[in-house]
């Protein structure tokens, strides 16, 4: 492990409030979780700008010097890192920080550290997770002050789609990504009950016995499979993160802003961020899964009111703008659940 000499200042508790500069440093494109939030700290009034680490690092060693002088030119007063700025190396991360407030935010689940998420929290000085149960693995792996904060809704991305072509009609609909074979039981067992439709990257054409119908869903596709379906499922993709608290999928979010019925895995702590039977569905086993899928089916009119009131329970607390409020408090999402 590295070790960066950073002079990033940990973000103050008191500057939330005041219009600033917010540079986010990732992967570039509308429909990431990067240009999100991007547009929920444009929301609460800041200025924002996106710099696209993936693309600019492919010009070797002009990168470097390119990104420092578009960074100085925005003169941002504060620096989010997200894990594909892990490509810039470490002298460049001490210059893009250096004298800024900062952090870094990983979104995903993992049973082991990644090394290149702790090499940014190092060099920003904090880092974000959006499962509080592998605080503990990234404190002892040399992140500094490590906090939580899930992901959220995107008010311009997740919203409900106007038209739905027939194709996208069925009973349950799954998107997510294929090689995480825990979530392929639940599938199956789903597909024997009700008409469900798989779309997603990294399914195996040799998984005959599971319904997939298409590739990658993102942006206005996703919000029309949420519309065709009756039901959007939600599904783990490892155990692991299935029996973690409050480590849930931004699936959750988009569905809800697409205006769709969510029926996906209960964790523990998950009151904390929606009301089963309210909001959403919520499944405890295999079995219970396939219940509520035989159950919701029946209940057309019950199902609208409850994605209405999860919509709007979504717009209402957890948006991109609510989570950037926090981040710049420097503020944990508040819970109890480890």
């Amino acid at each position: 492990m590295t070790g960066i000499d950073t002079h990033a200042p940990p973000l103050a508790g008191n500057r939330a409030g005041p219009p600033r500069r917010i540079l986010v440093v990732g992967a570039g494109g509308r429909h990431r979780t990067e240009a999100a939030i991007a547009r929920g700290a444009r929301a609460l009034g800041h200025t924002a700008r996106m710099l696209d680490a993936r693309r600019w690092t492919r010009l070797g060693r002009l990168a470097p010097a390119l990104l420092i002088r578009m960074t100085d030119r925005f003169a941002p007063d504060v620096v989010i890192l997200t894990r594909y700025a892990a490509r810039l190396d470490d002298a460049t991360l001490a210059r893009l920080v250096r004298g800024r407030e900062a952090t870094t935010w990983y979104f995903d689940f993992a049973e082991q550290a990644h090394a290149g998420v702790v090499r940014l929290a190092r060099a920003s000085g904090s880092l974000y997770l959006t499962c509080p149960s592998i605080r503990t693995t990234y404190a002892r792996a040399g992140a500094p002050d490590v906090r939580f904060l899930p992901q959220a809704l995107d008010p311009e991305e997740d919203r409900p789609a106007s038209t739905v072509p027939a194709r996208y009609r069925c009973d349950v609909s799954f998107v997510g990504s294929g090689q995480y074979r825990d979530r392929h039981a639940l599938l199956g067992a789903v597909a024997g009950v009700a008409d469900l439709q798989i779309r997603g990257l990294g399914w195996d054409a040799q998984e005959h016995h599971l319904p997939v119908r298409g590739g990658r869903v993102r942006g206005r596709r996703l919000a029309r499979v949420v519309a065709g379906a009756a039901i959007s499922l939600g599904a783990a993709a490892t155990r692991a993160q299935a029996e973690a608290p409050l480590c849930i999928s931004n699936r959750i979010w988009k569905v809800l802003g697409s205006g769709g019925f969510y029926l996906g895995p209960w964790t523990p702590g998950m009151e904390l961020l929606v009301r089963e039977g309210e909001h959403c569905a919520l499944f405890r086993s295999e079995e219970d899964a396939v219940a509520q899928v035989r159950y919701w089916l029946g209940r057309p009119e019950e199902r609208a009111a409850i994605a209405r009131a999860g919509r709007a329970h979504a717009l209402a607390h957890h948006t991109y703008a609510h989570r950037l409020e926090l981040l710049l408090r420097g503020e944990s999402f508040p819970y109890t659940t480890v």
